[in-house]
């Protein structure tokens, strides 16, 4: 598939994910199986999702931890990633370029999630996350607002990360 192409269907999925009637069905609060989460956290995620959230959430947790080899499987070859102005067009680019550098960062940070939705149609699923960041930088705290968007899509195997939309701004 070109990228014209996928990124049309990248496109149509979200725009079917917004207005599909399967999203006005009742939904099971992803807080009520993270009870952790639901104490500190807007968390709204249907049961569809879940499964979608739980391979985001396992990225986040293996690029923390260093696992570069689990942040490179649940990523499309495709997968478009964008921060900063900046874009990276594949996972050989990114595990090539900032993978290694995004862990380092995560390494000692304490990730607190403040809010998340998510919502599946399909094949695709989209979870958005906003979160606060804890590091050091030069000795001294650093608080970094962060945001989050994943595009997952549902392959034989599972989901896999087809789009990543990074966005922060350090907290004042």
């Amino acid at each position: 598939m070109n990228a014209v192409a996928t990124t049309l269907t990248l496109a149509l999925a979200l725009a079917l994910a917004v207005v599909s009637p399967a999203m006005a069905q009742a939904t099971q609060s992803h807080a009520q199986h993270h009870p952790a989460a639901a104490a500190s956290a807007d968390v709204d995620v249907p049961a569809a999702a879940e499964a979608a959230v739980a391979v985001a959430e396992r990225f986040n947790a293996s690029l923390a931890n260093g696992d570069l080899t689990t942040v490179e499987a649940l990523l499309a070859a495709d997968v478009l990633i964008l921060e900063s102005g900046g874009a990276e067009r594949s996972r050989e680019e990114y595990m090539g370029h900032h993978a290694a550098s995004d862990a380092a960062f995560l390494k000692g940070a304490h990730r607190q999630l403040l809010r998340q939705r998510a919502r599946a149609a399909g094949e695709f699923a989209w979870v958005g996350t906003e979160s606060e960041l804890h590091a050091q930088k030069d000795g001294k705290p650093l608080t970094v607002q962060s945001t989050e968007t994943m595009v997952l899509k549902q392959i034989a195997d599972g989901w896999r990360i087809v789009h990543i939309h990074w966005s922060s701004r350090t907290q004042r």
